[in-house]
């Protein structure tokens, strides 16, 4: 199976010519209902883990807390909102990828026929390798941005002086946040290149968009990474990188500036 897939400025002047600017938001319905629940659940499930660990549930005592420790809650948080979230995911990516002319008009369109074709068990179709990568990149991503931040008050109190307040600023928050984005997405994009191999096996759509994936060619993650090394060559587990890190890095930044100044907040609503 050949898997020429177009570059990224070609999908772009492809969606712009056939879509209009409509194109850049296809799928973004399933995604806007993935994010909210699987941004909810990970940073509730983070928060309360970091509180039993310090016993504190002050932001500022939870970078007390070992590294690891922000590597394994991170993880765990990471795991119970993919869950918690995936079909939209599923649904988002299938959206997304169909192209013309539509196989699903909408997205109940598209969960009415994935739960009678595949049952509901359809819904979590890649769940598995969802979980492998998104175990360490979860991981990644908040242990990191403990890390990052730390060595940035480390700086301030550097710069400033012990006697000066060493915590971050907005800015400085928001930089913590892209390169932990950046770090963790990079480290972790074949298990994403896997994963959405799997969401879209059988969907029909036009060969201008990629040669369709049979719902047979791959029997497990384990011989998805082989075939696509063998087949695409290394190269092929970092297609789509670029867009990837341009959309993640600097949103995960915003969210982590937004939790960390929202939590501020209600901790002063409760003293």
């Amino acid at each position: 199976m050949s898997m020429d897939l177009p570059s990224t400025l070609d999908l772009c002047k492809q969606l712009k010519i056939f879509y209009e600017r409509k194109g850049f938001w296809r799928g973004n319905v399933p995604a806007l209902f993935m994010y909210m629940p699987y941004t909810a659940i990970q940073f509730t499930v983070l928060h309360k883990l970091k509180t039993f660990a310090s016993g504190s549930s002050r932001t500022e005592d939870h970078l007390h807390l070992s590294p690891y420790l922000s590597y394994v809650s991170g993880a765990i948080a990471g795991s119970a909102a993919t869950v918690g979230s995936y079909p939209f995911d599923l649904l988002r990516t299938i959206l997304a990828s169909q192209g013309e002319p539509k196989v699903y008009p909408n997205m109940r369109s598209a969960l009415v026929d994935i739960v009678q074709t595949r049952g509901v068990r359809g819904l979590y179709a890649g769940l598995t390798p969802t979980l492998v990568e998104i175990i360490p990149y979860a991981g990644l991503q908040f242990g990191s941005y403990d890390t990052f931040k730390r060595s940035m008050m480390s700086w301030n109190r550097y710069r400033y002086g012990i006697e000066e307040d060493d915590s971050a600023s907005s800015f400085q928050l928001f930089l913590c946040g892209f390169a932990a984005g950046t770090f963790s997405k990079a480290a972790c994009h074949p298990l994403d290149v896997v994963k959405k191999r799997f969401q879209i096996e059988g969907l029909k759509r036009h060969p201008r968009y990629g040669a369709r994936i049979e719902s047979s060619t791959y029997k497990g993650m384990y011989h998805a990474l082989t075939e696509i090394v063998v087949k695409e060559g290394f190269g092929g587990l970092y297609k789509g990188l670029f867009p990837s890190v341009v959309k993640s890095a600097p949103a995960g930044a915003v969210t982590f500036v937004a939790y960390e100044y929202i939590s501020d907040w209600l901790e002063s609503l409760l003293m």
